[in-house]
């Protein structure tokens, strides 16, 4: 029997992540929501193009409403960041399993959350960190990381040098008509409309999301995670902030370091939206420094090079003999779309299992909540030491002002989930 599958959010990655799985999986798509009517008309055309069927899902304004109906198996998530809890704790509510981009929440309270509620129900939920799922460094931990070859590892470096900080100064504005604002806002704090905000550039503000480090950091801290089997760091520290382009509207830091530390290593990250990469051919990765050798590692490729021995050397698959449509696709990430294929093949396996994915909620909440306490760190300008086992939510160990900035204030009428009453 075809599974039922609804998307909340009908921009890019929804659409990448909605026609991966109905490439990989006899479903039927039968209701999209969004706050973009135009946005969300072209979806459904573009879903009933796509889909065995042919028929144009049924189209919402409002994800409560699309999950009132109780009839979906599957929800995919694919919202604004400021909207992933409060749409994903409703899904798992109604019965439905999740696919939820990253990162999970926009604190770490709500992201505790998330993962309260997939447990509470006994839904399976994928988090989109789909580096897991990617197939050439799923080699690169199996031929090189779990096989020894690096040896003991002591130190890795993340780094993203896109330019990708919106540089923009649009004037405020009034909002299109077809776009709803005030829902799209939701419990985030209302700012004037701003052009750059729809679509896709809301990034460039911390009211929907975290910045670099939530964006792109937390790609690259899961795919380290998972690769040394690491879990919460035992301190997170960070500095950062606006220091070349102090003119843009955007208020996201455009330089920023963060140190997760372990017991025998240090996790390091740095991101500047300007100037050149270190390394060309890895503007966007990480650095694994073993005993034995160094590994590089990227969407694009994997370069394994020891002290002694050949050197190795992986390009990404794209598939797209399998998957010609991938030609043509407006906006996909044509190297990126065989993980998030992989991704939800996985995701596909444990609902039938009742099993947890590679990139579980749980899994998805260290990584998320790690980036997040890595900004409050910059904010409060000291070294945080998170304990996830105090209390529902966790705590900062010895530091009131910090424990505070966990959870923020939500807008009214929305109410901030609680991991311990989900």
């Amino acid at each position: 029997m075809k599974k039922r599958v609804g998307l909340i959010g009908t921009g890019w990655y929804g659409k990448t992540d909605l026609l991966r799985l109905i490439q990989v999986a006899p479903v039927e798509v039968v209701s999209l929501c969004d706050v973009d009517q135009i946005m969300l008309q072209e979806a459904g055309e573009l879903t009933a193009s796509r889909q065995l069927s042919k028929k144009v899902p049924r189209l919402y304004r409002d994800y409560r409403e699309m999950l009132k109906e109780r009839d979906l198996d599957l929800v995919l998530i694919g919202t604004p960041d400021h909207w992933h809890a409060l749409s994903m704790i409703e899904a798992v509510k109604a019965g439905a399993d999740v696919y939820v981009q990253k990162p999970t929440g926009v604190d770490v309270v709500e992201s505790a959350a998330m993962v309260a509620a997939a447990r509470k129900y006994g839904r399976v939920v994928q988090v989109g960190t789909q580096r897991r799922s990617t197939p050439h460094l799923v080699e690169a931990m199996n031929e090189i990381v779990k096989t020894g070859k690096l040896g003991k590892v002591a130190h890795v470096d993340m780094f993203c040098y896109y330019h990708m900080r919106s540089t923009r100064r649009d004037a405020d504005a009034v909002a299109p008509a077809h776009f709803d604002y005030e829902m799209w806002t939701g419990p985030a704090p209302l700012r004037p409309y701003n052009p750059i905000v729809h679509p896709r550039s809301w990034r460039a503000f911390m009211e929907y999301g975290n910045g670099i480090v939530g964006d792109m950091c937390v790609h690259m801290f899961d795919m380290v995670r998972w690769m040394l089997d690491l879990g919460w760091p035992s301190s997170i520290s960070s500095a950062g902030g606006i220091f070349m382009d102090p003119g843009s509207r955007a208020n996201i830091t455009d330089s920023q370091t963060a140190t997760f530390a372990y017991p025998e290593l240090n996790v390091v990250w740095t991101h500047r939206a300007w100037g050149a990469a270190a390394d060309a051919k890895y503007p966007w990765g990480a650095v694994i420094y073993g005993e034995k050798g160094t590994l590089k590692l990227s969407v694009n490729s994997y370069d394994f090079i020891p002290l002694q021995g050949e050197s190795r050397h992986r390009d990404c698959v794209m598939e797209l003999d399998q998957y010609p449509e991938d030609r043509e696709e407006k906006d996909l990430e044509r190297n990126v779309a065989p993980a998030v294929r992989g991704h939800l093949k996985d995701l596909l396996r444990n609902i039938a299992s009742r099993g947890q994915p590679v990139a579980d909620i749980e899994q998805g909440h260290i990584s998320s909540a790690s980036c997040i306490l890595a900004n409050l760190a910059m904010k409060c300008g000291r070294t945080l030491r998170y304990d996830p086992a105090a209390g529902p939510a966790g705590q900062i160990k010895d530091d009131p002002e910090a424990n505070a900035l966990l959870a923020r204030p939500y807008r009214a009428p929305w109410e901030h989930p609680d991991p311990a009453a989900v």
